[in-house]
């Protein structure tokens, strides 16, 4: 007699758990899903996500500083830099005097960081596509308008 390996269950049963309509779990699962395709997506290029959204800001035409990066992503001084440097490294970016305050530096895109981000959105645009394939346009719409309410 070949012993019987138990049933799992599927994921049917864990939707009725508590935990399955709440908030922050929901949240972090479904960032968890757009994060792993977009690094994936990303991977080609040697660009992480987080190198995408810096150089998509640099890219806007807005002339961040280094500290409004920092600001505007929420992460630490340090981390800003060391994505900033990886970015000029590869001669995506250029930090310039501020013309606002002389005593700071704005960051550039070069035209090979414009390219880059060109690229790197395509990518993006196309994981957010595969991500997204269950909600319609007017859902995306919305469930956009919503995140921007709680992000900002």
């Amino acid at each position: 007699m070949t012993p019987q390996t138990p049933e799992l269950p599927g994921p049917d049963p864990l939707l009725d758990a508590e935990v399955a309509s709440q908030i922050p779990f929901l949240v972090a699962r479904a960032r968890r899903r757009v994060h792993s395709h977009s690094t994936a997506a990303l991977a080609g290029l040697d660009l992480k996500l987080r190198h995408f959204a810096v150089l998509s800001l640099i890219c806007s035409g807005a002339q961040p500083t280094q500290r409004e990066l920092g600001e505007f992503l929420d992460l630490d001084p340090s981390q800003i830099v060391a994505l900033v440097d990886s970015l000029e490294e590869r001669g995506a970016v250029r930090r310039e005097t501020d013309p606002r305050d002389r005593r700071s530096k704005i960051v550039v895109p070069t035209e090979s960081g414009h390219d880059l981000h060109e690229q790197a959105a395509a990518l993006t645009r196309a994981s957010e596509e595969t991500v997204l394939q269950t909600l319609s346009p007017r859902e995306r719409r919305q469930l956009r308008a919503l995140l921007q309410k709680v992000a900002f």
